[in-house]
């Protein structure tokens, strides 16, 4: 079974794509993108865990 580690990121809204390449380039894969409580974008990656 994949283990996996999970990120929240905060997403500026002119930045957005070099953020996401910058986390894609580092095995992080986007899962979703939502509103934050504060009114910005936040999004949510995993990645399978490094093995313990």
């Amino acid at each position: 079974m994949t283990r996996w580690e999970y990120l929240t990121t905060p997403l500026i809204i002119h930045n957005t794509t070099a953020i996401l390449n910058n986390f894609g380039e580092q095995g992080w894969e986007l899962v979703q993108v939502v509103t934050g409580p504060e009114g910005g974008l936040v999004a949510y990656l995993k990645r399978p865990a490094a093995d313990a």
